[in-house]
């Protein structure tokens, strides 16, 4: 693999007195030239074939800011081939990946992400399947030092590869999947755009939920707050988005419905419900201020939605897979509480 290397720095001229010894100026600017951040030339594998080039590069270039990642791809930093490229490009095995100088991580530095693993729910070659506990982010970002997939990769050195397959808000706990190899992260991916499958999701509401089954259609636009926090709320100009709510049982003011997506927007159940007038106990976006504060009064301080079912093809095999996490400790306690 050809690496480009700095150029040749100009050395003045030495003049030295009598008697005294001028310091080696060669080693100094040599000890300059390796303390700062190189170009480097990666040949991308097969295990990143059909990668987003923004994607391989945050897992690259650890530590550095995607804001900084982007801004180097759009002003011609980065280049593929000799040639300039855009942040979602699609990787080819082979590919040359120009990487721009950029403040990283010594490599002989302990990692910073400490390693932790969620209970596995299914795991085989292809896909890992876990039971995320809520108040833990699927991955860094947004003043969030590391989450799962960090976390998952400090404790599995030898893995060659480790990726989201779908994401879960932070507060959310329950199902998360996480290809193991880039042909089953594919075909996860096609198989949720083609809407096969479902995920089902288990929510604790205010109000007296009345119908068994109701479908949901409203549309989803993100936007963002005056301190640049993301919202979405239901609009117009959105996209479509589909949720299937169903009753499960009711707990006098507040309600335990069933969510399944047909869709997969940022936030969707907890905007489908908020908007039907149905907010989610817990929600710090959209719920209400006062039932959040009195649920914690009673030690309940999260967000009720939990991701309990999974049904969907194995992406290699094809074999279907039912998939089931229970409810947590926390939810079963405060539903026993509402029910005395």
């Amino acid at each position: 693999m050809r690496k480009e290397t700095p150029p040749a720095m100009d050395r003045p001229p030495r003049h030295r007195a009598p008697g005294k010894r001028v310091p080696d100026q060669t080693v100094q600017a040599e000890s300059i030239v390796r303390d700062k951040p190189q170009v480097r030339l990666v040949e991308v594998g097969e295990e990143h074939d059909g990668q987003r080039l923004d994607n391989f590069l945050l897992r690259l270039c650890k530590g550095v800011p995607k804001s900084h990642l982007y801004k180097a791809i759009r002003g011609g930093e980065v280049r593929i081939n000799k040639g300039r490229t855009s942040v979602d490009y699609r990787l080819s095995a082979g590919d040359i990946v120009r990487v721009p100088p950029l403040r990283l991580p010594d490599p002989g530095q302990p990692r910073p992400v400490p390693p932790g693993e969620c209970p596995v729910v299914f795991e085989d070659d292809a896909l890992l399947v876990v039971d995320k506990p809520a108040g833990l982010a699927v991955h860094g970002g947004s003043g969030v030092s590391f989450g799962v997939i960090e976390q998952l990769r400090a404790s599995r050195p030898e893995a060659k590869f480790l990726e989201l397959a779908h994401r879960l808000d932070r507060d959310t706990s329950g199902l998360l999947m996480i290809g193991k190899k880039r042909s089953a992260l594919l075909a996860l991916h096609a198989a949720m755009r083609a809407g096969e499958g479902g995920k089902r999701y288990l929510a604790l509401v205010q109000g007296d939920w009345q119908n068994d089954r109701q479908h949901i259609r409203l549309p989803l636009l993100k936007w963002n707050t005056v301190t640049g926090e993301r919202r979405v709320k239901v609009d117009d100009a959105g996209v479509p988005a589909h949720t299937i709510v169903t009753l499960v049982k009711r707990y006098g003011d507040y309600s335990l419905v069933g969510a399944e997506l047909r869709t997969g927007r940022t936030h969707q159940i907890r905007v489908h419900l908020a908007a039907s007038g149905f907010p989610i106990v817990g929600d710090d976006k959209y719920g209400d201020d006062s039932t959040r504060a009195a649920f914690s009064a009673l030690g309940f301080s999260r967000m009720f939605l939990h991701a309990h079912q999974l049904d969907i093809a194995h992406p290699i095999s094809g074999e279907p897979l039912a998939l089931e996490a229970p409810l947590p400790r926390a939810c079963v306690n405060i539903l026993k509480t509402l029910e005395s």
